[in-house]
């Protein structure tokens, strides 16, 4: 049986930003459906990696990035939202002076449908966020950091992403709304919509993770299943410790 090609393959990356190096010959892959994390100690590269992939602001020096069979690093960031790699920033970069409902349509400008495709759409960001719908009309700034979040996730998904890149969506967030939005993670990895998730909360993360990276000093230290690295002794003293008790 042949294995199919991943949705992404990054080869002997590369990356930083001016005259700093901060990546080092990354080897990364995210299958279609899959969940992949990325953990690491701050300051390790994560952020950076999630940005050269989007091509957002991390010049590469050299090293491959391929998407669905595109070259990204032929790509402006705008062409590779359109082949559908999405990347929700820490900071989430909302519009916060537009309100809810004009943050999720803005984020379908890059693909076509009918209007009544985009209602459909919105029904189900709705849907996936009720939070969200009862507060449609107000300002993006006047929700709470976890409604925030949703929103961020909500409107890449709205560009029907095939990879949806977030980093560290659960930072600075109630225990409540961290799970609400880990149980949404899974739920778009067993839809069939590909994840590659940075995060702090090494614990969470590998309970939801199918395989994962740890990022240590701009190079890969260590990867394999997320069942694998929760059993790992080096992972457990140092991502884990007692909550994995």
């Amino acid at each position: 049986m042949t294995t199919p090609a991943p949705l992404l393959d990054v080869r002997g990356l590369h990356a930083g930003y001016g005259a700093l190096d901060v990546l080092r010959g990354i080897d990364l892959t995210v299958g279609a459906g899959e969940v992949v994390a990325v953990l690491g100690p701050n300051g390790a590269g994560k952020s950076t990696l999630l940005r050269a992939i989007s091509r957002f602001d991390a010049s590469v020096r050299s090293g491959t990035i391929r998407f669905d069979g595109n070259d990204l690093l032929r790509c402006t960031t705008e062409r590779t939202v359109r082949l559908g790699c999405l990347h929700v920033p820490e900071g989430r970069r909302l519009f916060t002076e537009l309100s809810v409902d004009d943050n999720l349509r803005l984020g379908a400008f890059t693909t076509s449908r009918a209007r009544s495709g985009l209602e459909a759409d919105l029904a189900a960001a709705y849907d996936r966020f009720p939070s969200l719908a009862a507060r449609k009309r107000q300002t993006a700034f006047a929700l709470s950091g976890g409604e925030q979040q949703m929103l961020a996730i909500g409107r890449a998904l709205m560009a029907k992403p095939k990879l949806l890149m977030l980093d560290e969506p659960s930072t600075g967030l109630a225990p409540q709304v961290v799970e609400r939005i880990f149980s949404i993670i899974a739920d778009l990895g067993r839809t069939g919509t590909a994840v590659l998730l940075v995060e702090q909360n090494a614990y969470l993360t590998l309970q939801h993770a199918h395989r994962a990276y740890v990022l240590e000093g701009g190079a890969i230290a260590l990867s394999g299943t997320a069942h694998d690295l929760r059993d790992n002794e080096r992972v457990r003293d140092i991502y884990l410790g007692s909550s994995s008790a």
